[in-house]
């Protein structure tokens, strides 16, 4: 990804979201606190790279946001660099990038809230994750909790939203 020149950058937002980059596919995990953004972004580059995808953190736990026209830059803030916290365990160095272009919002959703009916069997079409004022990305609904791998999940998901056939 070509830096955008400095003077021409637009302001940072910080979001409260852990950002991957999964293969040339940028991601942002959204969520309250203890959702499960972090464990499921980390179990996700680790599938990715068991595949022989690339995959690397951009940012756990808040990103900085900018928008380049119809684009999404997020990028690490200085401070947290790469790192990432696994909640009751403690902060482990991760590979990562400094920056990416994101195109996805990605939320958590425990398999038992559905289950529950605390959370909808089907997310309603063209759902859109908030990020700051005025940006927003589409939104995809990611179960977990049943030992079944993200990635399976994901890239079928990822390729419906960007309006592709999976596996192709």
């Amino acid at each position: 990804m070509r830096e955008p020149e400095r003077e021409h950058r637009a302001e940072a937002r910080p979001v409260h979201a852990t950002g991957i980059v999964l293969g040339t596919q940028g991601l942002l995990f959204v969520g309250p606190a203890g959702s499960g953004k972090t464990i499921l972004a980390l179990a996700t580059i680790e599938s990715a790279r068991r595949a022989g995808l690339f995959a690397a953190l951009i940012g756990d736990d808040q990103v900085l946001i900018e928008a380049h026209g119809d684009v999404i830059v997020a990028r690490r803030p200085p401070v947290i660099g790469s790192l990432a916290e696994i909640r009751g365990s403690g902060i482990v160095p991760v590979q990562s990038v400094p920056a990416a272009v994101v195109e996805i919002a990605v939320r958590p959703v425990a398999l038992g809230q559905v289950a529950f009916g605390l959370e909808e069997r089907i997310a309603p079409p063209d759902e859109r994750a908030e990020l700051a004022a005025g940006l927003s990305l589409p939104l995809i609904r990611l179960p977990y909790g049943d030992g079944i791998d993200p990635l399976v999940r994901l890239k079928p998901l990822i390729a419906a939203t960007l309006g592709q056939t999976c596996g192709k």
